[in-house]
């Protein structure tokens, strides 16, 4: 099976899983974004918007917690690689209409694969930190919408995802 065959880089000839081999892949900037929300209770976003959640400054600790899982993601997910990431930058937005916390991660690394997962990753993390640290006053939250919002850099160049 080659990869022109089987687009599904992460398994060998065999259908074995495996580690993609990036050594002869050329080190380059490379930048991914990605984001994803949280939904709750309209008492629970007056918690954290006030700060008075029980466990403290909620957003704060989620984006210490969302450059953490960042840093981590290859621990996370079997088939990442370690990458020497060279910066993650977390921000969140209140969505007062929706009820809703979005985050957005852009995780960089000078590499030679894409910093995706990462991205991925910090957004995740940081919403599940959100859901921990606010579940006593509201456990029916739902976090949606994860995805990569673009990327850049590499052989396969740049991408944008449609609205």
């Amino acid at each position: 099976m080659s990869s022109a065959s089987n687009p599904l880089t992460h398994f060998d000839a065999q259908g074995q899983a495996h580690m993609v081999d990036v050594g002869a892949k050329a080190e380059t900037h490379r930048v991914a974004r990605a984001s994803g929300r949280i939904r709750m209770l309209s008492a629970t976003l007056a918690l954290i918007q006030a700060g008075n959640a029980k466990k403290g400054d909620v957003l704060g600790v989620a984006r210490i917690a969302a450059i953490q899982g960042a840093k981590r993601c290859s621990e996370l997910i079997p088939l990442c690689h370690p990458l020497p990431i060279t910066r993650v930058a977390v921000e969140f937005e209140i969505d007062a209409a929706a009820n809703a916390v979005i985050c957005t991660a852009q995780v960089e690394t000078l590499g030679r694969t894409g910093v995706e997962m990462e991205a991925l990753t910090a957004v995740q993390i940081g919403l599940l930190t959100i859901y921990d640290m606010c579940k006593a006053a509201d456990r029916g939250m739902v976090m949606e919408q994860i995805r990569v919002l673009e990327k850049q850099g590499g052989k396969s160049g740049d991408w944008k995802a449609e609205v």
